[in-house]
């Protein structure tokens, strides 16, 4: 007989517990983290213990990831009410690069439209590069690759920027790849893992869509 055939025999036979229940509580087995034995039903209140502590660490990481998602709430909130109240599409754009930058902490970012007219800098001409890029993209795309122009756009700074996230706008605000594209949002930052190509992109396209549809009420139709 084997330590499986034992181990059998046990899980067919539970009464074997209860029948000699002193004897297992006289056994002693090596603690789990060695240089003695313990008896049997202190392993267990190890076990447990131990349990208890993962379950707290994923409880607490629960909790934060409940708050995270309520303070993101809270700033997608302020963000849509900023757009809302703008007036013509110099402010719409000027609200959101305001609110991207201090609300989200967006390190650097650039916009361009091709639809309409402005003071704003999105309404600087984009390059046939750029219009293309934005085209193609069915959602955001985040990478460590910068697109076509990124130099132009992201002027000085472009030298130094490591990841980027790249926000088509589109005439539905929808995000799904339908509707043509008018513009282009443009995040990007020092650190190479703030957008990588693995990270969920549900709020970039929330925010595509918010600045999509803001900005689609002051422009002309296409």
């Amino acid at each position: 007989m084997n330590s499986s055939d034992v181990a059998a025999y046990l899980q067919e036979h539970p009464e074997f517990f209860e029948e000699h229940a002193e004897m297992i509580a006289g056994i002693n087995i090596p603690h789990p983290h060695g240089g003695r034995t313990i008896p049997i039903s202190e392993r267990q209140i190890l076990t447990l213990r131990e349990k208890s502590k993962q379950l707290e660490g994923k409880l607490r990481e629960i909790i934060q990831f409940g708050e995270e998602n309520d303070l993101l709430g809270e700033k997608i909130h302020k963000i849509t009410l900023a757009l809302l109240r703008a007036r013509d599409a110099d402010t719409v754009l000027a609200n959101a690069t305001q609110y991207l930058r201090e609300d989200f902490t967006v390190p650097h970012l650039a916009m361009r439209v091709w639809r309409g007219a402005g003071t704003h800098a999105a309404f600087t001409p984009a390059s046939e590069a750029t219009r293309g890029f934005a085209a193609a993209l069915a959602a955001p795309s985040c990478s460590a690759e910068p697109a076509a122009d990124t130099s132009t756009l992201f002027g000085d700074a472009a030298a130094a920027l490591k990841s980027f996230a790249y926000i088509p706008l589109r005439d539905s605000g929808s995000g799904s790849g339908d509707g043509s594209v008018f513009g282009l949002l443009m995040l990007a930052s020092e650190e190479p893992q703030r957008y990588h190509a693995e990270m969920g992109t549900v709020y970039l396209s929330r925010l595509g869509d918010l600045v999509a549809c803001a900005l689609a009420r002051h422009l002309s139709p296409a």
